[in-house]
């Protein structure tokens, strides 16, 4: 049996990057797949289909992470379509990298409510459904950077310094209805967005990682899948670090 087999799972900003090579692995698993971004476009369109070919059910929907309003209805909606949601993955996540002496309000804020006020309004948004069905997983994802902070990254680091605090405490809440909150801290991801460092700076990053690579956002997805199902039933409350060995 797959690990993820009759399980739906919501996972925010999941159109390309880390979060569709989440909802992908989940696929794998079995999981009907219901994923999140901003704008329903080619990407989405491309991204459904890949997951469709897998054999689960699966819908993507336009979403702005960042409104409580517009989180409770796609919310909402995705109850209405699947019926029961029993993972959620808050993905969603911008950065507007500056250093501070240069960064303006509007940088400050919308990190903050991308990254941090949206694991706000989609968990509480899911947590009556999870909280009726007597369980779920809620995966957050963090940064190492959220852990030891970075120059020219203090909007992205409190963000996700912040989501590691909301984990706790949401797993403290919740966990006497059997609802489990973990975050993954992933280090240097080669993604679209990392792939465009230059090279001299790509090759210094994977020297200064013990494993001497970058990951892969598949490497993350697997982290996710141990999260997201039964095999880590008794692991709450916990920070995974996915970036080898580069923050110990």
């Amino acid at each position: 049996m797959k690990l993820l087999e009759n399980k739906t799972a919501l996972i925010t900003g999941a159109a390309r990057g880390i979060g569709k090579a989440i909802a992908i692995r989940f696929a794998q698993e079995g999981a009907n797949i219901a994923f999140t971004d901003l704008f329903r476009n080619e990407a989405m369109e491309a991204t459904e289909k890949e997951i469709a070919a897998l054999g689960v059910k699966v819908k993507g929907y336009a979403s702005n992470a960042a409104d409580f309003a517009d989180t409770q209805r796609v919310v909402n909606e995705i109850a209405a379509d699947f019926d029961r949601i029993d993972i959620l993955v808050n993905n969603a996540g911008i950065t507007k990298d500056t250093q501070l002496k240069r960064m303006t309000e509007e940088q400050w804020d919308a990190v903050i409510n991308v990254n941090l006020k949206s694991v706000f309004n989609f968990t509480k948004a899911i947590q009556p459904i999870m909280w009726k069905q007597a369980g779920g997983s809620v995966i957050n994802m963090s940064s190492v950077v959220g852990v030891s902070g970075n120059a020219s990254q203090c909007n992205y680091s409190a963000s996700k310094a912040g989501i590691i605090g909301f984990t706790k405490s949401a797993a403290k809440e919740m966990g006497i209805r059997g609802i489990r909150h973990n975050a993954i801290a992933p280090g240097f991801i080669i993604t679209e967005m990392t792939n465009q460092l230059p090279e001299e700076v790509k090759k210094a990053w994977a020297e200064a990682i013990p494993l001497k690579r970058g990951g892969t956002p598949e490497d993350v997805a697997n982290v996710a899948v141990f999260l997201a199902s039964d095999l880590s039933s008794y692991v709450s409350g916990q920070v995974i670090h996915c970036c080898g060995g580069m923050n110990m």
